[in-house]
């Protein structure tokens, strides 16, 4: 809802239009708006409506069908023809339900008969504007994948690539389920984002939720909605939905999932048409196998399963990725970077990359924003790399000392910077979740010394 948070930063109020010639009504609706934390506005007329609109540009209109110069209809067919994105909401009664079919297929996003409860009048109302506020942010959402990624974001000529980009292109145009299996950092989203823009719900939504960062106690509402707010399946409705780290949901949460993809139905009464793919660096089959994960669901999610390598294992693509995303940051910055000097491009192709594409992605960002000429050279990697044993691994070891391990790489670092770095940079220069670095700190049992370093 629209209500504001003791404490938190004000956000801007949604501008509602009512467009209702009763001024009991409309009186009463602007008041229920108002104590939600709506901007709530009137118009008693068509014309006024119209004018209304196009000098305020509101978020939602309501309207009543029967208005002094014309109908509900009238405002519906202009402000669907000049401001298509804009909701509607229709007000009708009992003896006018044939309008309001004909309002739906105006294009009005619901309609309510009269007289309505305020809580099914409210509920309508953030319905509407959720769906205004989802519309936009998928929209944005897939600008910067694009942006970001192209069209076609799996770079890469290895064998291990190549196998996966076959698999993205037959599955694509299915609708069947798909399960993105690979470690932390190999582009579960990205692969999960091309499925679902090859596909013919490209025009849909795409809704991403990490179900091991929402906190649990919340995660039933943000997925299946409450009685006043819709959920991010019904959000999803038309497009695809992407669970990353599915195995972190919780058995009850599992079963209510499996039959909102069996029944392709919420809360007993919404109908949903949702692609699911899901994504795990875990092995979703072993877990299943334990009893850690629901078999029958494992089965529905995994439809078709695609299993991302790590960069260590693509022979080849490090170099090509970094290129790719050199090219890309220098574009977005305004720089001319042109290239690798041998030292850095020696680093590129040696380096494990523990974090994998993120990693290599979170160091070539670093070193654009830093370079101060066109040639990324060895003498950057001492400025975007201040972790020296990946800088050190680029160059031969003396005395045929025995390279760092991936771990060992990682606990290093750890070990060296986690008084003098947040935990969100520390993660960031090694290119892994903060997960996964609490869950390797707690394992090792790594403490920091100092307390007043920032989380």
């Amino acid at each position: 809802m629209a209500r504001l948070a003791a404490g938190k930063p004000a956000r801007k109020a949604p501008r509602v239009l009512v467009v209702d010639d009763d001024p009991g009504l409309a009186g009463v609706i602007e008041l229920l708006l108002s104590r939600e934390g709506y901007l709530a506005e009137r118009a008693g007329s068509v014309k006024a409506a119209l004018e209304h609109i196009s000098a305020t540009e509101p978020d939602l209109v309501i309207t009543d069908l029967k208005l002094p110069d014309g109908t509900g209809l009238d405002v519906i067919e202009r402000v669907r023809a000049e401001r298509p994105e804009l909701p509607l909401i229709m007000i009708t009664s009992y003896s006018s339900l044939e309008s309001a079919i004909g309002a739906l297929r105006a294009g009005a996003v619901d309609y309510l008969v009269k007289p309505f409860l305020n809580d099914e009048f409210l509920h309508a109302v953030d319905r509407a504007l959720n769906e205004r506020r989802m519309k936009r942010e998928n929209a944005m959402l897939k600008r910067g994948l694009s942006a970001a990624y192209g069209t076609w974001p799996l770079i890469g000529e290895s064998a291990a690539i190549r196998r996966v980009a076959e698999l993205v292109r037959k599955a694509a145009p299915a609708d069947a389920h798909v399960l993105i299996s690979g470690e932390t950092g190999t582009g579960r989203e990205r692969v999960a984002f091309a499925l679902h823009n090859a596909s013919p719900r490209a025009d849909g939504p795409f809704v991403p939720v990490d179900c091991g960062a929402l906190p649990r106690d919340g995660l039933e509402d943000e997925l299946f909605g409450t009685r006043r707010r819709e959920g991010l399946l019904q959000q999803a409705d038309g497009g695809t939905l992407f669970l990353e780290d599915v195995a972190e949901l919780a058995s009850a949460l599992q079963a209510k999932l499996l039959h909102a993809l069996e029944e392709k139905v919420v809360r007993r009464s919404h109908a949903i048409d949702v692609r699911f793919i899901a994504a795990t660096h875990r092995d979703l089959a072993a877990a299943a196998e334990r009893g850690e994960f629901r078999k029958d669901l494992y089965y529905r999610l995994s439809v078709i399963s695609i299993v991302l390598p790590p960069v260590r294992e693509r022979t080849g693509d490090a170099l090509l990725l970094a290129r790719h995303f050199a090219e890309h940051y220098a574009r977005r910055l305004g720089k001319r970077v042109s290239g690798f000097d041998a030292e850095f491009a020696a680093f590129i192709e040696k380096h494990p990359w523990p974090g994998n594409v993120r990693e290599l992605e979170n160091l070539i960002e670093r070193a654009v924003i830093l370079a101060e000429g066109e040639t990324l050279t060895g003498r950057d990697l001492a400025e975007v790399a201040p972790a020296l044993p990946m800088v050190r691994a680029a160059a031969p070891l003396p005395g045929g000392a025995r390279p760092l391990a991936i771990e060992e790489y990682i606990r290093e670092v750890i070990e060296r910077f986690q008084d003098s770095h947040t935990e969100t940079e520390l993660a960031r220069m090694l290119g892994i979740g903060r997960k996964a670095l609490w869950m390797r700190r707690k394992h090792w049992g790594l403490k920091r010394t100092r307390k007043d370093v920032s989380r």
